[in-house]
């Protein structure tokens, strides 16, 4: 008798054991997908939002003067004594690496203009 109530015991265990696992998987996997989705919509603000930054109040250079490359940085200003790189960044985004090493190169002047005429 005590063997099959152990039995009865051990089987509940394993029950209630594979009942929480499968919940806790489930629960992480909507966790994950809820992170990916905040993630996913952080970044969309984030690119709509730097479609109008130069239109801001905030932005030191006239609009007419942005020009919006999107990758690998926001875009560039003309002014008639410089060109400037232009980079927006919303909440806590930061440069990417490759944003880092393009800000480097233009910090230490390696910028080139390159001209390509074409003949038909």
């Amino acid at each position: 008798m005590l063997e099959l109530i152990l039995f009865i015991l051990l089987l509940v265990s394993f029950a209630l054991l594979y009942f929480f696992f499968s919940k806790y998987s489930q629960l992480k996997t909507e966790f994950e997908e809820l992170a990916f989705s905040k993630r996913s919509q952080s970044v969309k603000y984030g690119k709509l939002t730097e479609q109008w930054i130069p239109f801001s109040d905030q932005f030191p250079f006239s609009p007419d003067s942005f020009h919006f490359l999107g990758n690998p940085v926001d875009g560039v200003a003309f002014t008639d004594s410089s060109v400037i790189f232009c980079e927006f960044k919303t909440n806590k985004s930061k440069l990417s690496e490759k944003q880092k090493k393009i800000k480097e190169l233009i910090k230490q002047k390696k910028v080139e203009w390159f001209e390509m005429n074409l003949k038909n």
